[in-house]
């Protein structure tokens, strides 16, 4: 049996497959508000097969946009308008629907990728970005204003109130965005956090905040749904964060009842070095996983269906995660099944299309037409 595409249980949300759709920023929405690209984007990839699709990176505060596009959950008119885009989901796929929450930090107020992402000025209409200290991402860009303990406090209380929201959504579960350079990340990495208080310098000063937004998020959210953090195991430049500062970090969300640790890399700077290549990231995971037994998901330049159930197989991670992967292929887990022998979860709708010699792909007799 094919291990990717065996059942995978977290809390009481049981996943249908190992395959889990990355949460990917669409720089789509108004005012924070879920659009009809939402409905689309979201309602292509439920119907993917997957076990589960996490939503892109929803800001608990305006203030924490990467853009003025992004997605956000902080008010009654975000809330409403994710609604409808989640009943769709629900009435025709079985897939788990997790969110991943998060604050850009010192990232915020960029323009959209293709209009260059660059810093937008307050001047033009951007906004001023919070940090841990105020130190601008790029050298020649204004600096963010460095949280005090009021602002600690706000920041905390947004991503509990986003959780609650989530909560009366009906969201399976949360991941926590603490990579890629955003506030949580720049708080853990020595690059971007200077402080000289309680959450500054050490490792344990500096994993503080981070953390205490992890237990004030789980104390809201239901008890028997499941909350992940995603990390950067590195930053890809010598004296930053790195993967033995990751497995003290894991270790200390376990301890706290982490469900999954999604481990990315890099993100908290433009001077970062990556080797890419086929799944380049997938060891940072596995030694996660190893250190500390915590379930985790590997993620980057997996493409392949061989490739992921190697990944499992040789127990490097628990699920495999895809982002550009699955916007170019939106059917990769049907292709994956036909590959590794497996069937997947599709709508009755779609049955019919199962080629010759894959008619139990679906786990079902394709239907004709009349």
């Amino acid at each position: 049996m094919s291990l990717l595409f065996s059942p995978f249980p977290l809390r009481s949300l049981v996943l249908q497959n190992r395959i889990v759709i990355s949460p990917m920023c669409q720089y789509s929405a108004e005012n924070g508000a879920a659009t009809a690209w939402h409905m689309m984007h979201l309602g292509n990839l439920a119907l993917s097969g997957a076990g589960m699709l996490c939503i892109e990176a929803t800001a608990v505060e305006p203030a924490g946009r990467i853009t003025d596009a992004d997605l956000g959950l902080w008010d009654d008119a975000t809330e409403a308008a994710l609604r409808p885009v989640l009943a769709a989901i629900r009435q025709h796929s079985k897939i788990a629907v997790v969110m991943q929450i998060g604050h850009a930090g010192r990232k915020a107020s960029s323009q959209v990728p293709w209009a260059g992402g660059q810093l937008v000025p307050v001047a033009n209409g951007g906004w001023l970005p919070y940090a841990p200290s105020a130190l601008p991402l790029k050298d020649g860009e204004a600096p963010p204003q460095a949280l005090d303990a009021a602002g600690l406090q706000r920041v905390r209380d947004a991503f509990v109130a986003t959780a609650q929201r989530a909560a009366r959504l009906g969201i399976d579960g949360l991941e926590i965005h603490a990579a890629h350079g955003y506030l949580l990340h720049q708080f853990l990495s020595p690059i971007a956090n200077q402080r000289s208080d309680a959450y500054g310098g050490s490792l344990e000063n500096r994993m503080r905040f981070p953390l205490e937004v992890f237990d004030a998020v789980r104390a809201v959210f239901p008890a028997d749904k499941p909350v992940g953090v995603r990390v950067s195991a590195s930053d890809w430049i010598d004296g930053g964060w790195d993967v033995a500062q990751t497995i003290e970090f894991a270790q200390a969300l376990k301890q706290r009842g982490v469900d999954w640790i999604d481990v990315s890399s890099g993100g908290i700077s433009p001077l970062q070095k990556i080797t890419l290549g086929p799944g380049y990231q997938v060891p940072f995971a596995q030694a996660v996983k190893e250190a500390t037994g915590v379930p985790t998901m590997a993620v980057g330049l997996v493409t392949e269906a061989q490739q992921a159930e190697d990944i499992l197989a040789s127990g490097q991670a628990d699920m495999v995660a895809l982002a550009r992967a699955m916007l170019y292929d939106p059917r990769w887990p049907w292709h994956a099944a036909a590959t590794l022998g497996a069937t997947v979860e599709a709508a009755p709708q779609y049955w019919r299309c199962a080629p010759r010699g894959l008619n139990t792909l679906f786990g079902e007799t394709p239907i004709g037409s009349r």
